[in-house]
């Protein structure tokens, strides 16, 4: 059986601009992007985006505390490890001269523990 993510609109004007700057910040879009479909550590994603480990690092913590990420980690034997997976699969947006609109679509393809 196949589960059909619902799309789930935001109507809370402080998570609207959360949105939207997430949108407009490049290395967000590069970072979500990179961890939509998997997950992966920090230096997997400054390696995969060209990204700089400190601006990834920012950008993972700006997303985790606006709830946008999923984060799990874990020991091996190099020490303490995080992984981190993108909560959204999509977002659309629409100005009708009036208000803003935002919809996202939940990313339900988390392989985290």
């Amino acid at each position: 059986m196949q589960v059909i993510p619902q799309v789930v609109k935001i109507d809370n004007e402080n998570r609207k601009q959360i949105y939207l700057d997430v949108l407009s910040d490049q290395f967000c879009l590069s970072i979500l992007t990179s961890i939509i479909n998997q997950p992966k550590t920090a230096v997997v994603v400054a390696k995969e985006t060209g990204i700089p480990i400190s601006t990834v690092y920012r950008r993972l913590q700006f997303l985790q505390e606006n709830k946008l990420l999923k984060v799990s980690g874990g020991i091996n034997k190099d020490g303490k490890y995080f992984i981190y997976q993108s909560k959204i699969k999509e977002v659309s947006t629409k100005f009708d001269g009036i208000s803003t609109m935002i919809h996202v679509t939940p990313n339900l393809n988390f392989t985290i523990m």
